[in-house]
């Protein structure tokens, strides 16, 4: 009978632990499932910011674009301005020469 009793007071025990182990392990499933979405979460914003910065990349090759294109045609009018300009001068100094009686 000894032997049974023992028994019996060991299932008892495991039927216990079995309950606990279940409540355990029910919470273990809620804090993964709530892991497992908050992952989720990230991993979508994650995405959203990297759409964000590849759009703005795009967005500054652009700019770049278009400012190395003005800064090339302020290049060329400023060396035609520069070379009208020269030609002006050279026009006046001939003018003046001419008004100046020679020496």
């Amino acid at each position: 009978m000894d032997g049974e009793s023992n028994l019996e007071a060991r299932v008892t025990a495991l039927e216990s632990e079995m309950v606990v182990v279940r409540q355990e392990v029910a919470a273990a499933r809620a804090l993964a499932a709530g892991a497992d979405r908050d992952v989720a979460d990230y991993r979508a914003e994650l995405r959203a910011h990297t759409r964000t910065l590849n759009a703005l990349r795009e967005t500054q090759l652009e700019h770049y674009a278009e400012h190395k294109a003005d800064a090339a045609e302020l290049k060329t009018g400023i060396t035609k301005l520069a070379a009208e300009l020269k030609a002006g001068i050279a026009q006046i100094v001939t003018m003046l020469q001419r008004l100046t009686p020679d020496e």
